[in-house]
């Protein structure tokens, strides 16, 4: 009986063996998942941070372009004064260039200004701050520019402020008939 025994029982540890090693390779598949993940996670979060540094980037820029329209108005007001009055030639050349030069920097940082006058008038760019009744136009129409509006990259930064055409109601009747 004891050879039988001892017979059976490299053929136990080689069936042991075989089954810790099938153990140890379905844990190995289960860590080599688990890393995979953490990789793909650790992407995940580095594409997310970078996406949100460039936004903060982009929000600290439009506080700055904010602030530098408010000195754009003013440059704009005076050169309007500066038109008008004894001002002088000097000063109205050194306002336009510095106008221009602000402007520059503006668009290199991709602010543009919105383009109003002669326009339809939309509520998304446009902000009426008076309306005069209208001529032949089927819709409201930008008639004057009072503070210029600007989008940064693409969005609204700051709406122009407008005087608005408006339009008559037998055009506005003639084009609902046809």
């Amino acid at each position: 009986m004891e050879s039988k025994n001892s017979e059976e029982s490299p053929e136990n540890e080689v069936g042991a063996l075989k089954e810790r090693l099938a153990d140890e390779e379905k844990r190995n598949g289960e860590l080599l998942t688990r890393l995979k993940y953490m990789q793909a996670d650790l992407e995940n979060y580095r594409k997310r941070m970078d996406k949100e540094m460039k936004e903060a980037g982009e929000s600290l820029t439009r506080t700055l372009i904010a602030r530098l329209l408010v000195v754009q108005d003013e440059l704009d007001l005076a050169a309007k004064h500066s038109e008008s009055g004894d001002g002088g030639e000097e000063l109205k050349e050194g306002i336009g260039m510095v106008r221009k030069n602000l402007e520059s920097a503006l668009e290199s940082v991709g602010v543009e200004r919105i383009d109003a006058v002669g326009k339809p008038f939309d509520p998304a760019l446009h902000e009426a701050v008076e309306e005069v009744k209208g001529g032949k136009s089927d819709e409201d129409v930008v008639l004057e520019e009072v503070r210029s509006g600007f989008t940064f990259k693409g969005q609204l930064l700051r709406p122009s402020m407008v005087k608005v055409e408006l339009a008559s109601k037998a055009a506005r009747e003639e084009k609902e008939v046809e």
